[in-house]
Parts: C-alpha cells; structure tokens; sequence
C-alpha cells in the first residue's frame, strides 16, 4: 500500500465543536496518528447536534460530530483529577504536534500552556486554533463560528441590497480556519526537520477568514467605496446571478464575464430577438441594464432543468453551476468521478458516508476511516501506546482518571 504524506506523524488534540477536530481529522485521513482527548464528565457539545443516523439521540451517532473527527483514536480522561498530568504528559512525549482550540485561558488554566507542554517535550509543536488568538483585548473571550462569522464582517457582504446583513448559512470559519491550520503544521514539521525547533502556533480563527476580504479592503482603500451587499451580482459580469429554473426550489448560477462569453450565451438560449438589443451589446450596457436583463434570462431557464442549463452552459464555455442541496451530493457526477463521498460502517449505528479530502495526491493518497466512539481506544493507547503496564491502566479506571 502507498505511503500517506503524513504517515509517522504523531498528533494529541484537545478539541472541540468543528475547528479543531475537522483540522485533526484531515491530518489523520493523510497518515499522521491522530488520539483525540475528550472527557465524559464535559462532553462534546458537538456530539448532541443533530442530525444523528438513524434518528437515535446518543452521543455517539451525530453525522456532524462523526463527519468532524473521522480517522481518530478515542481517549477518555478527566483534566481536572489531580492525576490527570500522569497521562497526559505521557500523551505529549508521544505526540510531534499537540492541537488545541478550546477558548483562551483554558488549556493554561489545566496547566497545559505552550510553556508547560514545552518542558515536557522542548521540540513540540503545538497549534492554538482559538476564535480570537492568544494575545490581545479578546484573547480570553469565549466564542464559537457563528459570532465569529459576524465579528469577520463577512455578513455585510452577504444577502440582498435591500436585507440587514445575512449569514452565510454556517459559521464559515469552522471550515477555513482547518485549512490554515493544516497548511501551518505541515509547515512546523518541515521546520522542525530542518532545524530541530518546536515552535507555537497561535493561529486565530478570525485571522484566517480576514484574507477573504481582501477585494473589499482594496476597493476601500483605492476607490474610497465601502463594499455592501449585492446579492447574486458581481460589478464585473453580467449576467451573473442564480436563476430560477424548472421545478420546485431549483436554481443554476451563471456568470457570463466578457462579450465573448455573451455571444456564446446567447447562442445556447437560441439567439432571442432581445439579445440584439444594443443596450446588451457590451458588459457595460448590460450591467446598467441587469434587472431587465435577469427577467428576461429566467424566462428562459424556467423552462429548462437546472442540470440542462449547467450542461449547456458549460459545453459552450460560460461558467454554470446547479445551486445543490444536500440531497444532490451523492449523484453529483464531478464528486462520483472523485469518489469523495466515503459509505463507512459504524458498528451498532448502521452506515454513513464521511466526506473526502480537499486534495487527492498522487503519490500518497489519503484514506478515510470512521470516527471513534467515545474513549473507544483508552485501553489500546494506554498499553499498546504509551506502554503502560495493565496494572498501572486498571488502577487509573479504578481511580476515576481514565473516565
């Protein structure tokens, strides 16, 4: 079997909700040995989101929960006992990266601060994916995606003219923020190689999501005009918009770039007499002129499926997407030609498809494996791991540690 670009790679999380575990759980689907520490006695709330399979509420059945951490092993211990250090010093020498992402003051307040865990291994790496960072006024704050995404301003710039600011839908940043974090530990380890040095990583969650405005800051900066809302458009195409198409709820973006692209537009819709019209000649007479242009546009793809106006659309060249569900994915023809989607089985729960990868390679392909159950691995890790003796394992169940 092909190595994995990660494979040796040892990591120890401390984690929580989406940002953390969903960073673990690409690490781990690219080889790296990934124990993720949870307590029974504060659970996860992540594990009680809904929806669950089978409609069963457990803490162990969220497809959110479970979509997050596949790949991992499950280690249960309580960071308050007295004894709890015991372990999980243990856990760190083992680890080459340590990722945390509980608020700030936290992991410090369990004595688990960059500091404390360097004088147990000076080489570590070790990954803070906090919503507000280390240092700073907010530092301390506590906060999750959804008012991080509002913090980001990136709400301002969603919805129509005429709405308050929107929500993307989800906290975005639970599904940024990963990949950063993926990109800084790759690069830590090759640093370490190179050098020796463990180093921290305060990798702020809000930080990672502030790149995305980047056009709005320049247009700020260059033109003196603040960015807004604009619903579908885009000031340098036109059309470009989602369009409602045949059926119920059934749309497919469009976005026609230059007067090339036009022609090529209009020829697929069957080179309507309204086309002709100078006022659609150019980008810039169809951009004065984009509501009547819309209208007339829907009153085309109406009468077409959404699948039909992507296909015809994109064999003439013009950039067109179906706006999917959820219940689209799984025949989606460019993610079945990827294989992306991943059927699991889930011993007790019954079958469940994990999602890929952002990135095949080559040479080291990625595998997805189930999430754990809860310390479903706390034995294995203690005596196979870490080398405890069975003794030493039984003594820390019997004494509530190991939970």
């Amino acid at each position: 079997m092909s190595r994995k670009a990660l494979d040796g790679v040892k990591v120890v999380s401390f984690e929580i909700a989406q940002a953390g575990p969903m960073t673990t759980s690409i690490v781990a689907a690219y080889g790296a040995q990934v124990i993720r520490v949870e307590s029974r006695t504060r659970i996860d709330w992540h594990r009680q989101v809904s929806p669950f399979i089978g409609d069963h509420v457990t803490n162990e059945g969220s497809v959110c929960y479970m979509s997050a951490n596949a790949g991992k092993m499950g280690f249960t211990v309580d960071l308050k006992h007295p004894r709890a250090m015991e372990v999980v010093a243990k856990l760190i020498m083992w680890a080459d990266v340590v990722v945390e992402n509980f608020a700030g003051g936290v992991m410090d307040r369990l004595g688990l601060s960059y500091e404390k865990v360097r004088e147990i291994r000076p080489d570590i790496i070790m990954l803070r994916s906090s919503i507000y960072g280390q240092t700073g006024p907010f530092a301390l704050v506590p906060g999750y995606g959804a008012t991080l995404t509002a913090l980001t301003g990136l709400p301002h710039l969603t919805g129509f003219p005429d709405q308050e600011p929107q929500s993307p839908g989800f906290a975005i940043t639970d599904f940024i923020a990963p990949r950063i974090n993926l990109l800084a530990i790759v690069a830590a380890l090759y640093h370490r190689r190179r050098t020796g040095e463990g180093q921290l990583i305060d990798a702020a969650q809000v930080e990672t999501v502030v790149p995305l405005l980047t056009p709005a800051f320049l247009e700020l900066q260059t033109n003196g005009k603040e960015a807004s809302r604009m619903g579908n458009r885009l000031p340098r195409a036109a059309p470009h918009g989602v369009y409602r198409c045949q059926g119920e709820e059934r749309w497919c973006a469009i976005a026609v770039f230059n007067d090339q692209e036009w022609q090529s537009f209009v020829r697929v819709i069957g080179s309507p007499a309204w086309a002709q019209d100078p006022e659609f000649a150019t980008l810039m007479g169809r951009l004065r002129n984009v509501d009547k242009l819309d209208k007339l546009i829907e009153d085309w793809t109406r009468n077409h499926t959404a699948e039909e106006v992507m296909k015809l659309m994109q064999e003439a060249g013009i950039a067109a997407g179906v706006a999917q569900g959820g219940g689209d994915l799984d025949r989606d023809p460019q993610l079945q030609h990827y294989g992306f989607f991943h059927k699991l089985d889930n011993p007790g729960l019954g079958e469940m498809s994990y999602f890929g990868m952002p990135a095949q390679l080559s040479k080291t392909p990625y595998e997805v494996t189930r999430a754990p159950f809860m310390g479903e691995h706390t034995e294995y890790i203690c005596t196979q791991v870490l080398g405890m003796s069975d003794e030493d394992f039984v003594n820390l169940m019997a004494d509530l540690v190991l939970e």
